[in-house]
């Protein structure tokens, strides 16, 4: 049901042509074929609508691979901000470790596999703390 209401919000424009189409069908043509043709246009139309799944699908894989290259965007312009000479490394009293660099901080746990970042206030996100991340907290912690 929820793929049909989908549909209507998205193709109205089509229902409604073929709606005009069925009714000068039905006004125009008589007999028999007036009825093949008018059951053909309904027929077309929920093949149409039913492949329509597809489609959303489709727009679903293309969301969500663009929402991944922006969080590889993201980590990577983040990476390359904690990267410099300004980057500083402390320790909490709470036993966590904050990086900042700039408007770029990255916070995390030792022992951790995974580290929060955020970007000029922004809302936090987390990444795996793989081999870049754990260079970046090695040069932070050597440059203080």
């Amino acid at each position: 049901m929820d793929q049909l209401i989908t549909f209507v919000q998205d193709r109205w424009l089509v229902i409604v042509v073929a709606i005009v189409v069925l009714f000068l069908v039905i006004k125009i043509v008589k007999t028999v074929v007036k009825w093949v043709i008018v059951l053909a246009i309904v027929a077309g139309l929920f093949y149409y609508g039913a492949s329509y799944t597809d489609e959303l699908k489709e727009m679903g894989t293309q969301a969500l691979a663009t929402v991944k290259d922006a969080a590889a965007s993201a980590k990577e312009e983040a990476l390359k901000t904690l990267a410099g000479k300004d980057a500083k490394f402390k320790t909490n009293p709470d036993g966590t470790y904050t990086v900042t660099s700039g408007q770029v901080k990255l916070e995390g746990k030792p022992g951790a596999s995974e580290v929060s970042v955020s970007i000029a206030g922004a809302p936090s996100f987390n990444i795996a703390l793989d081999d870049a991340v754990k260079a970046v907290i090695e040069s932070a912690k050597k440059n203080g």
